[in-house]
């Protein structure tokens, strides 16, 4: 079994705290109005899921914040030089 790689556990963290802080209790109504599964969303919160650009920008329009906000907590990587 691979690990979850650190950044995607940060944003999926990122994406439920902003959900609920904005007020979707649930998975279900935030996915309906960002237009995603349920299952999807849950994916990307608990870090099962790799998000597309696209989706990071609905994301962010459904949560009415910047792309940028919504990798906040993520981790810049180590660049192997």
């Amino acid at each position: 079994m691979t690990s979850i790689p650190a950044h995607r556990i940060a944003f999926g963290d990122r994406i439920r705290d902003l959900r609920k802080a904005k007020g979707w209790a649930s998975q279900e109504d935030f996915a309906h109005h960002a237009g995603l599964d349920r299952t999807y969303i849950s994916g990307i919160e608990r870090a099962r899921r790799n998000p597309t650009l696209d989706v990071i920008i609905r994301l962010a329009r459904a949560l009415e914040v910047s792309p940028a906000e919504l990798l906040a907590t993520v981790d810049e990587p180590e660049v192997n030089r």
